[in-house]
């Protein structure tokens, strides 16, 4: 079961590659240093548990860099192959010790959301697109307090699920693959569900990392195909991205993140406010045309 989905990972980060290398020749895109730098700190920092899509989010909107209706597509397409290498090494060092049944189910059940979600996001109106964007900002900001108040699930030690909270997972991680195309990470709910189930948080890892991959390679390559993101941003995020997992994993392995976890949530939760202000705007603009 391992081999299989180690065998997965390996083909779609390959056709993953190749079509945003083709992309970026044809096109002659070069990658933007500012987004070199922001794919190596929030995939280093991913990679030590504070996440990546919030903060890579917030960024966008702050710096202006992706237009709003965009920001989630690109952002997938630039944070795929990084959260691949780190699913590669959760899969080696966890991977073993955890219910075949429940990973699979898992990762199959987050893949085929994602397929389902691609094309709901890219058929949304721009300001439902800011609503969901800013209220998975404030649901990101609402795991982050948890987490450094302590008030998460501390989970168990189980390896395994009864078939009945298996099933539950894996319809659960079905609904998280819809929402990944959102901006919705998949990481905080997952952590959390499974670890109220009584599974090792740790464990949770290789489910998260794994799903996240295979779903983010399918949507990113349908997206990189039709156009509909910034190549510069995306080219960048990869190339920075990669090698500050590979030291964060290998190399640094933990940090205190406290202080950093407040500043992180304070800065969503302004971002989610903005976007969810101009959600309200555009909504309204979009009434008074219709």
């Amino acid at each position: 079961m391992l081999n299989l989905l180690l065998a997965l990972l390996a083909l779609f980060a390959l056709a993953n590659a190749a079509v945003l290398g083709l992309a970026a020749v044809r096109g002659r895109v070069w990658p933007r240093a500012e987004a070199l730098g922001l794919g190596a700190v929030v995939n280093f920092l991913d990679t030590l548990g504070i996440g990546s899509m919030a903060p890579t989010m917030a960024w966008f909107k702050f710096r202006r860099m992706v237009p709003d209706a965009l920001i989630p597509q690109t952002m997938i397409a630039g944070l795929t192959l990084p959260t691949m290498v780190q699913s590669l090494i959760f899969l080696l060092l966890l991977g073993v010790g955890l219910d075949p049944v429940l990973l699979l189910g898992s990762v199959a059940a987050l893949l085929a959301g994602g397929v389902v979600g691609a094309g709901l996001v890219s058929r949304a109106q721009p300001w439902v697109v800011q609503a969901l964007v800013g209220v998975a900002l404030l649901m990101a900001a609402a795991f982050y307090i948890l987490s450094i108040l302590e008030l998460m699930p501390v989970g168990g030690t189980a390896t395994s699920l009864s078939p009945t909270l298996t099933i539950i997972a894996i319809a659960a991680n079905f609904g998280f693959g819809i929402l990944v195309n959102f901006g919705v990470g998949n990481y905080a709910p997952t952590l959390a569900l499974l670890s109220l189930m009584g599974l090792d948080p740790r464990l949770c890892f290789p489910i998260m990392a794994t799903g996240a991959s295979l779903a983010g390679a399918s949507i990113g390559i349908q997206h990189v195909r039709a156009g509909r993101i910034d190549l510069s941003i995306v080219l960048a995020m990869v190339l920075g991205g990669i090698p500050a997992v590979l030291v964060a994993a290998l190399v640094v392995k933990s940090l205190p993140l406290t202080t950093l976890k407040w500043l992180v949530s304070f800065v969503i939760v302004y971002t989610a406010v903005v976007m969810l202000r101009g959600a309200a705007r555009g909504r309204k603009m979009a009434a008074q045309t219709s």
